[in-house]
């Protein structure tokens, strides 16, 4: 939650914040004007009238993301800590213990330490639950705990943490953490190059050349690059990574608006590292944005062959507005369109359901594209691969087990039982399968499916009107046939779920690195990748050579 905000600044704040749009859009400055004055009013007199002491900061925060949130979930509101942070995302540099951090409930859970990083150093693991930083107990800490883990280079930190539920401490010394875009890059074999690019930071283009002239000049005549994951970033790292592929002076992308001023059309305006090599790029459903434009683009053009299940769909353009006291809107101003004339934006938020969800285009309202040589392609619904492999398409119950931790607690506690595995590849076996399933069974972790759901919601509301015990049994048989359901989906979909335990027990014992390596002689994604730009005559023909 965002630290309060001042009585003194709330006003003057959120005016700037509305003033801009006024000055965008002076058409309606009448009407804007208008709305100011009667929330300013409306604001003192709750204030200065409401019969309980109220926190101003607290009610303007609310009404900012009340506002905010009936558009779509791009337009965000920053505080001043919340710059920094955006900031960081798109520079990848800070100074910090270097791990991936996330809150539940009374404590921060490390999810990941990044190798030879602060936190690493100081022997944290994956799995970890952090209740205290220095002096201060995380469960009495409502704010954004994990600022309390930044600060100047070698400063000290003391930290309480539980690890399979034993109370141990450690001591943080910060230190400058470099997040790469490109975490990995290597050969899957003598002449297939492998590229992971992972989020695009202002130095994502940059590294992805590196990677490709160094694969190059190590004899690799063909490139593999994995956009699986990648959220997106900075539009121009999108379009510069592109024109490693493509001439200069070729459009990748157009933006288009209700304002004029943010109509443009981005050209590359470098000279290509090489528009011939064969390239094959990797996608699923949690590809999106600038990962969108990259494999759009060069779909469009005919310049690569795109594998995997279909993107996201984020079609949407932001521009971060800077207001005063530090803070910042990030609002979304335009949609983007690829070379052929594609928006991929998949869900349109000014048609939302009576839940207030944005409603998804369906595929029956997609409209057709030609690329460069003639192959149709569709809008409305990301980018559709080449080839769609189902191995990159995820079965509900997986996602609701990467919801619910259930496989990021089950790989600690697998990691805790063999500690000296070593450089060894970790292999589930069926007896660890069951384990899994039982694991899930003894600590009662919910699946939260819709149906799971609605019968939690309908127990609820017959206690609620004092009929629980009337349909109790009912109730129970429901809940066991719901259980023996879910424990026929683990067993259909093993094969996935055991794939994701697996690579989240080898980051446990190799890091991020080792993940990538088993990638290169393991993950069937990157295999059929690697046969299609192998067979020559199949890639051409996908492409129209």
């Amino acid at each position: 939650m965002y630290p309060y905000l001042k009585k003194k600044f709330v006003i003057p704040t959120v005016a700037a914040g509305l003033l801009f749009i006024g000055t965008s859009f002076k058409e309606d400055f009448f009407e804007i004007a208008k709305q100011i004055e009667i929330f300013t009013t409306l604001f003192k007199a709750v204030n200065t009238n409401y019969v309980d002491e109220t926190n101003p900061g607290d009610l303007m925060d609310k009404a900012i993301k009340s506002m905010l949130g009936s558009l779509d979930p791009y337009t965000v509101y920053f505080n001043e800590q919340d710059v920094v942070n955006f900031k960081i995302n798109n520079t990848g540099e800070y100074t910090g213990i270097g791990a991936l951090i996330s809150r539940k409930k009374d404590r921060l859970i490390v999810r990941e330490p990044y190798k030879n990083y602060p936190a690493d150093k100081a022997g944290l693991k994956a799995g970890d639950e952090i209740i205290q930083i220095g002096d201060v107990l995380i469960a009495d800490y409502k704010d954004d705990a994990s600022q309390l883990m930044k600060g100047t280079k070698n400063t000290k930190i003391q930290i309480k943490y539980l690890r399979q539920g034993k109370t141990n401490t450690t001591e943080l010394v910060l230190d400058e953490v470099d997040i790469k875009s490109v975490p990995f890059y290597g050969k899957i074999d003598n002449k297939t190059g492998y590229i992971v690019l992972s989020h695009f930071s202002r130095k994502a283009a940059a590294e992805v050349k590196d990677a490709l002239e160094k694969l190059k000049a190590d004899g690799a005549t063909q490139i593999v690059l994995d956009l699986r994951g990648n959220p997106g970033g900075l539009l121009n790292e999108a379009i510069d990574i592109c024109n490693l592929f493509v001439p200069k002076n070729e459009v990748i992308v157009t933006t288009k608006s209700r304002i004029e001023k943010h109509n443009n059309t981005y050209k590359t305006t470098k000279e290509p590292v090489d528009t011939e090599i064969p390239l094959a790029i990797l996608v699923n459903g949690r590809s999106a944005s600038a990962s969108e434009i990259v494999s759009g683009a060069l779909q469009d053009l005919d310049r690569a062959v795109i594998l995997g299940s279909r993107s996201f769909g984020k079609g949407l353009v932001q521009r971060s507005v800077d207001l005063t006291y530090g803070t910042q809107l990030k609002v979304t101003i335009s949609r983007y369109y690829t070379p052929s004339g594609r928006c991929i934006q998949a869900l349109d938020y000014a048609h939302k359901d009576k839940n207030g969800v944005a409603q998804r285009t369906e595929a029956k309202n997609f409209n057709a594209f030609k690329t460069r040589k003639g192959r149709t392609v569709y809008d409305g619904g990301g980018v559709l691969p080449d080839i769609e492999l189902d191995e990159t398409k995820m079965s509900p119950i997986t996602s609701a087990l990467l919801k619910n931790d259930g496989i990021f607690d089950y790989a600690t506690t697998y990691y805790y039982k063999n500690p000296n595995l070593g450089d060894k590849i970790p292999v589930l076996t069926d007896a660890d399968y069951a384990g899994f399933k039982q694991y899930l069974k003894t600590n009662k972790i919910s699946f939260d499916t819709e149906t799971e759901v609605a019968l939690k919601n309908t127990l609820a509301a017959a206690k609620n009107e004092k009929i629980d015990e009337t349909i109790a049994p009912e109730y129970q048989q429901l809940l066991a046939a719901l259980e023996k359901s879910e424990n026929t989906l683990l067993d259909k979909n093993q094969k996935e779920i055991r794939n994701l335990i697996q690579e989240e027990l080898i980051k446990r014992y190799q890091y991020q690195e080792g993940l990538y390596q088993f990638y290169l002689k393991n993950n069937s994604e990157i295999k059929k990748a690697v046969s299609v730009l192998n067979n020559q005559t199949e890639y051409k023909t996908i492409l129209k050579m």
